[in-house]
């Protein structure tokens, strides 16, 4: 009898313990999945279920740590090139050989202008194959966070993206659809199975995944199952009674009645996520309001009045009901956040800002419009009613338009809006992936993609690209305080708190909380 390779055979162990206690893992939230292009929409819901079908070079471990993924290791040759030496044996969900062909044309697809991922990948630099399973990045300089930018590229087959007319992203904030934004193929633990609008997406398990002979998955998830449930009410019914396993954000009013439900378990964290207001800087004119001879939102006056005009405490103990953590900072991470720029710029003084919008020439206020999503941040929609009620009481009249979050993401990509509600954060941790992507002027190059405002200060500017060359770790930290602290005082943007993050799940279900908000579904059993 011919011998079994001990790889094989480890495989064949481990998927057939894992047939043995497949279960199916059903989850909710308020959102929608969006679209199935890896490189199509930067959003928390979109990223976790994408994550599952499309790998990294790396991925991240239950600290967040970067570590190896669909490339085993990799070395800096000089100060701007890096080898990557990827996997071997690894095959797409079509059954396709994974190949450093299809690193560097992920890459390169991620930098087009339609992609949603660029702000991350253009400062990849260029990516060259070397032969089948070694690629090499040269940076425009040298690049002392580079594995983060890295982390964020999804890679796809190139022949298969090529083959179904999918060369390059989806254009998501023009509502564009492709075969890409329908259609999935990975390498990934699951396969892309469906995806019904508003109703479901499902994903099953990928036996050949070459993480199951290295133990990576963990759990016993045969298919996942998630529905977009937008009432809070019917989401947590659906927990309570079973129907469902997960709910990645039960409504905070419901949190203290959970915990003394014995079906029902809650875990909470602090999130990597700073929830703030963005302003439209760029035009010379009101856009949405009744200002139509200039922008109030070019004057520093204006932004400070409406930060002054908002008591963070109260939307902190009577939205959040004590689950947000009021912040000045821009940097998601507490932890490295520079301690100067945590206080806030302007304590809530309401006469301060009557004085701040007289001295700017608005002794009356105006008129404006506030853009909300409601389905998206916690309590999104309930922040933006409480800001408009307290911007009121010092003239400024803001018209609420709320909205699902498809339709947000592509308003705000396409510019229209005055002010809109916005998040920041994730797994990286780095106060560079806010700078570059948030803070810096759009330059239709990657940088400032995420700077919706369109704000542009060249000093800033320069402070941000000197960090993003520095190698000193010390230098770099300092120059980053002086950039984050600059757009402190000028009230670019108008920080409110950090989430606290809670998840609810169904007694009999494991799940390990981190605070990317991230749901990593290999590592979840459900009994």
């Amino acid at each position: 009898m011919a011998r079994v390779p001990a790889a094989l055979a480890a495989i064949l162990l481990a998927a057939c313990a894992l047939a043995a206690q497949a279960a199916t893992f059903r989850w909710s939230s308020q959102g929608d999945f969006l679209t199935a292009d890896p490189h199509g929409q930067n959003e928390g819901i979109n990223v976790n279920i994408l994550y599952h079908v499309y790998e990294r070079l790396t991925a991240r471990d239950r600290s967040l740590a970067i570590v190896p993924s669909l490339a085993t290791s990799w070395e800096k040759v000089n100060a701007t090139t890096w080898r990557f030496h990827l996997r071997k044996g690894v095959r797409f969900h079509d059954g396709s050989p994974f190949t450093a062909d299809d690193v560097v044309f992920s890459i390169e697809r991620a930098q087009m202008p339609t992609s949603n991922f660029k702000t991350f990948a253009s400062l990849i630099g260029k990516v060259r194959r070397v032969d089948d399973f070694t690629v090499e990045i040269v940076t425009p300089g040298p690049s002392p966070i580079l594995l983060e930018y890295v982390n964020a590229v999804m890679i796809m087959s190139k022949a298969w993206a090529l083959k179904n007319g999918a060369a390059r992203p989806q254009d998501f904030k023009n509502a564009e659809d492709t075969f890409a934004s329908r259609n999935a193929n990975g390498t990934g633990p699951f396969r892309f199975v469906s995806w019904e609008p508003e109703v479901r997406t499902v994903l099953r398990r990928n036996p050949q995944w070459w993480g199951v002979a290295e133990g990576r998955f963990e759990g016993n998830v045969d298919e996942v199952v998630y529905r977009p449930v937008k009432s809070d009410a019917t989401r947590m019914a659906a927990l309570v009674s079973g129907e469902i396993d997960f709910v990645l954000d039960p409504p905070l009013q419901d949190i203290a009645r959970l915990k003394g439900n014995s079906a029902v378990r809650v875990i909470e964290g602090p999130e990597n996520r700073v929830i703030f207001l963005a302003m439209e800087q760029a035009g010379d004119a009101m856009r949405y309001g009744s200002v139509k001879d200039r922008n109030p939102f070019k004057d520093a006056r204006v932004r400070q009045a409406l930060y002054a005009a908002i008591d963070v405490e109260a939307i902190r103990a009577q939205v959040m009901r004590g689950k947000s953590a009021p912040t000045g900072s821009m940097v998601p991470a507490r932890a490295l956040a520079p301690a100067s720029t945590e206080p806030r710029l302007l304590p809530h003084d309401p006469a301060l800002a009557r004085r701040l919008l007289a001295q700017a020439g608005y002794p009356q206020g105006f008129e404006t419009q506030l853009l909300c999503p409601n389905n998206r941040y916690v309590n999104d929609e309930r922040i933006c009613t409480a800001i408009a009620a307290m911007w009121a009481k010092v003239g400024v009249k803001a018209s609420l338009v709320l909205l699902p979050r498809a339709q947000f993401f592509q308003k705000v990509d396409l510019t229209e809006f005055a002010i809109h509600l916005y998040g920041w954060g994730g797994a990286p941790t780095d106060p560079g992936l806010v700078l570059g992507p948030v803070l810096h002027s759009y330059d239709g190059k990657g940088r400032g993609d995420f700077n919706s405002g369109r704000f542009r200060d060249e000093e800033l500017d320069r402070m941000i690209e000197a960090s993003d060359v520095e190698m000193d770790a010390a230098k770099r930290a300092a120059i980053m305080e002086r950039a984050l602290q600059r757009v402190r005082t000028e009230a670019y943007v108008i920080p409110l708190h950090r989430q606290v993050i809670p998840w609810a799940v169904r007694k009999g279900v494991t799940v390990f909380h981190r605070p990317d908000n991230y749901l990593e579904m290999t590592w979840v059993k459900v009994d």
